[in-house]
């Protein structure tokens, strides 16, 4: 088109997906624009803030490839169990369990808890250092696509054209909307509330998944620190009309109410760093493609974090879109994107369902349902070929 300044891709969202996208495509030698509304540097908070991100060990070779898992500043907390089990807050746990070992499918953890700052820190450092890299933020983009190309236009000034723009922007994505793709979403009338603790007694690298009446309830191991010996992330689904006010409690009744969830094998417990506090809802999105446009990340799709797997998700489109465009080719060319769109169709169905479907199984009090669901967790404990499907389909190994 005559633009002094042109891309091979460019990728409006810098969070982990679009990152990870930018910098896996840079190392395999493709020019990369990469717009976010947002400051990067900002994000890298210097104190701890209690969020985390729990990477699948299928992900993590995304990361290594890019660069990113290499320039991490801070020890990551490998995920070598976890126990499944069901029951009501304050109250024991029900005796019949599942419980996943990595030892069962392999000699690798199944996963590894990433704290975010240390996450955006690996990516900004990246994105500033790759040459094959050209980040526009703060700023906003205006994308014009055409048969060849695609014009973007920023709100600083700078205009350039690339042949593939792929929205990574969140689920509310501007993109996806002006390019006329319909998303259908479903609330969930639960909160997830995000935070960290320190406890008195090791976690043993070991997670928990505890089933209560008002959604699922988390605690998933992080690597110590010298002022957190022993520390964990939580995830806690609740009711949204009681969540906030959760949320309100001073530190010692809030730990009381984490306690209560979490049962007393980790000793005592106290709250440290912010809350978070996010509306749960599904979302799926009847296409990932348009011309010379590919969606990825929560642009892409929007499940139950009951898994854990909202973000390996993404990461799994980051992964074959780059897979698709380092074959070479015209990054935008329509066969590229319907292969595209293809290859992740069943993998996020199949994620949205599974999800959607634990959630109303396993967030009821009724004590049939509650009777079906613990035997057949006792069944699949007690099955090993069933056990290793479901781990490796949650280790994004498939």
């Amino acid at each position: 088109m005559g633009d002094s300044l042109s891309f091979d891709v460019c990728i409006v969202g810098a969070g982990p997906v679009g990152g990870s996208l930018a910098c896996r495509l840079a190392a395999g030698g493709m020019k990369v624009a990469v717009v976010d509304a947002a400051a990067l540097p900002p994000m890298e908070h210097p104190d701890f803030d209690g969020r985390a991100y729990a990477i699948a060990a299928g992900s993590r070779p995304l990361l290594q490839v890019a660069g990113v898992w290499d320039a991490l500043p801070l020890p990551v907390g490998p995920i070598e169990q976890i126990r499944v089990t069901d029951g009501k807050a304050g109250r024991p746990a029900s005796r019949l369990h599942l419980h996943f070992s990595a030892e069962e499918v392999g000699d690798a953890p199944m996963g590894f808890m990433v704290e975010a700052r240390s996450l955006r820190i690996a990516l900004n450092t990246r994105l500033d250092t790759d040459p094959n890299i050209t980040v526009f933020a703060p700023a906003r983009a205006r994308v014009v696509r055409e048969a060849d190309w695609a014009r973007v236009t920023l709100d600083t000034g700078e205009e350039f054209s690339a042949r593939l723009v792929v929205a990574a922007e969140g689920r509310n994505s501007p993109l996806r909307r002006e390019a006329g793709i319909v998303a259908s979403s479903w609330p969930y009338h639960q909160s997830g509330i995000v935070c960290a603790i320190a406890h008195e007694l090791p976690h043993h690298n070991i997670a928990l998944e505890h089933f209560l009446p008002a959604g699922p309830f988390a605690q998933l191991p992080m690597a110590g620190s010298e002022a957190h010996p022993h520390l964990s992330a939580i995830v806690w689904s609740e009711r949204s009309a009681v969540a906030g006010r959760y949320m309100a409690l001073p530190d010692e009744a809030f730990g009381e109410q984490i306690a209560q969830r979490l049962g007393d094998f980790l000793g005592e417990v106290r709250p440290v760093g912010r809350r978070w506090i996010y509306p749960l809802s599904a979302m799926y999105v009847h296409r990932l493609v348009a011309p010379r446009l590919a969606l990825a990340g929560d642009a892409a799709h929007g499940i139950h974090p009951i898994a854990g797997q909202g973000l390996n998700l993404g990461l799994r489109d980051a992964m074959k879109l780059a897979e698709l465009l380092l074959e070479g080719g015209d990054p935008g060319d329509a066969g590229m994107l319907a292969r595209y769109q293809r290859a992740r169709r069943a993998d996020i169905v199949s994620m949205l369902v599974a999800t959607d479907g634990l959630d109303r199984l396993f967030s009821t009090n009724f004590p049939p349902i509650r009777l079906m669901r613990d035997v057949g967790m006792a069944a699949v404990h007690h099955f090993p070929p069933l056990k290793r499907m479901l781990m490796k389909q949650a280790m994004g190994q498939r």
